[in-house]
Parts: structure tokens; sequence; C-alpha cells
């Protein structure tokens, strides 16, 4: 088993609103972008196959690479579908249900998402569709209550809505607890994907928290080229590591301080 890159992508859009702007990436840098995978002989991959590929132990495409997009924006419908059917390409959506346009909406999401007729036209294309949470919330600051229900009415709306149950999991802002991957994988989801910024290894990581690599709108192409390649000591990526640490430094104080006040009150 060998490492692979995971590219995270979220919104596709030509005028992304501001809460949406930097994690997404234009139509014609994804286009380029997509360009560089088929150039570079790359095979695509859902998450769900390489899971598949590694429990059982059979062997990857020579050059295999895996899309992703967290939320559920519109531009992955708009945009990114027909880019990926012209290459034959396949990808995974993490789907916020809540944040879906339709009958099942909670909560203010930041740009125009898909609605549920959208995602169902991208299962059809052969689109991994995963859970991303019902409300996008802050998994591991939750009780055990919320957690469950953000992760389990994800699924149960995902499987009603599609007929199919989801596989595969990301966690909203890329953050996850033991406490947390033990409500997913309770919950039948078989894998999950968090951040990281390396290349995703099954040797050195859980399968509930594999690594993927933030794609931003930001990213040259030649940064992109870097991405899919060994070289993770790449700047971009050293700082985008660091900043990853530092946030789950920051998730575990707050946690410990709202325990400590419940404890004083």
């Amino acid at each position: 088993m060998r490492p692979v890159p995971i590219l995270m992508y979220h919104a596709v859009s030509r005028f992304p609103s501001a809460a949406a702007s930097r994690l997404s990436v234009s139509p014609d840098a994804f286009a380029g972008q997509m360009a560089l995978l088929a150039e570079a002989g790359r095979t695509p991959l859902t998450t769900a196959e390489l899971a598949r590929l590694w429990r059982t132990g059979r062997a990857l495409p020579r050059r295999p690479v895996l899309i992703t997009f967290d939320d559920g924006y519109e531009g992955v419908h708009r945009y990114a579908l027909p880019v990926l059917a012209r290459h034959g390409f396949t990808a995974t959506v993490f789907a916020s249900t809540g944040w879906l346009r339709g009958p099942h909406t909670a909560g203010t999401a930041p740009d125009v998402m898909l609605d549920w007729s959208q995602l169902r036209e991208l299962a059809a294309a052969g689109v991994e569709i995963g859970g991303h949470s019902h409300r996008h919330r802050q998994l591991d600051q939750l009780d055990d209550r919320a957690l469950r229900h953000e992760v389990v009415h994800c699924r149960e709306l995902l499987s009603q809505e599609l007929g199919d149950p989801p596989r595969s999991f990301a966690y909203p802002f890329g953050y996850s607890t033991r406490r947390v991957r033990e409500a997913v994988r309770s919950a039948g989801f078989v894998q999950s994907v968090a951040v990281g910024n390396t290349l995703a290894d099954p040797r050195r990581q859980n399968p509930y928290a594999l690594a993927r690599l933030t794609v931003r709108r930001s990213t040259t192409p030649a940064e992109f080229t870097r991405l899919l390649g060994e070289d993770t000591a790449a700047r971009t990526l050293v700082a985008d590591r660091a900043l990853s640490k530092g946030y789950a430094v920051l998730r575990g104080a707050r946690r410990a301080l709202r325990k400590a006040h419940l404890v004083r009150v």
C-alpha cells in the first residue's frame, strides 16, 4: 500500500461569497487542474473505492488520485461536473445536508448550495456522495447527543434522498477527536477524511482520519503539481500543516476551558 494524494476542494465559482472565497477555485483554474491530472496519467478514484482497495489488498491504479469536494456548493454541479465528465473522472462530494437547498434546510449556508435534484444528478453521473454532518458544526465541540444527531441525521437524509446509504464521511473544518471518529464509525460510515495537508497513507493514518491536500484560490499550477508528488515538504504544505496543528491545539484548549467552566458551575 502506497500513499495517495487526496485533493480537497470546496466551492467552484466565478464570484464566490466572501465566506467561501478563500477555499474556492475559479472554473478556469479547476479545468486547468483537471487537465494537469489527465496529462500526468492520473486515475481518479472515489473515497469508497480507495478504501475498498486498501482493505482488500488489491492493487491500486498506477497513478491514483482522489478529487473531493466539501459542503455541497452549487458550482460543483454547474462547473465541475462537466469538466469531470469530459475527462472521464470520478470524484466524491461530501454534503452538509442542512445546507442543501430543499426540504431539509437548517441554518444559513455560506454561498449558493446544491439542491437535492442536483445531488441526485451527481450521484447518477458516478460521483460518490458522502456525509459532511447536517449543519456543518464543529463536531468536537458538541456533547454526545448533539454529535450523534449531526452524524446520524446526515446519513439518514442522504440514504432517504439518494436510495443508498453513504459510506464515506468528511469532518467539518477537517478536525476530529477519537470521540468524533467513534461516532462516525458507529453511525455506519466505513471511512473518513480529514485535512492534514500530506498524502493519505494507510500505514500511518487511521482509516477514519485520512489526510487530504487543500486546493485553494491562491494555488498556482506549479503548487498544484507539487501537491501531487512526494514533495510534501514544499513551503505551502509546511505552512498548511502548521496551521492544521495549531488549530487542533486551539480546539483542545476550548474544550478544556468549557469543561472547567461546567465544573465550576
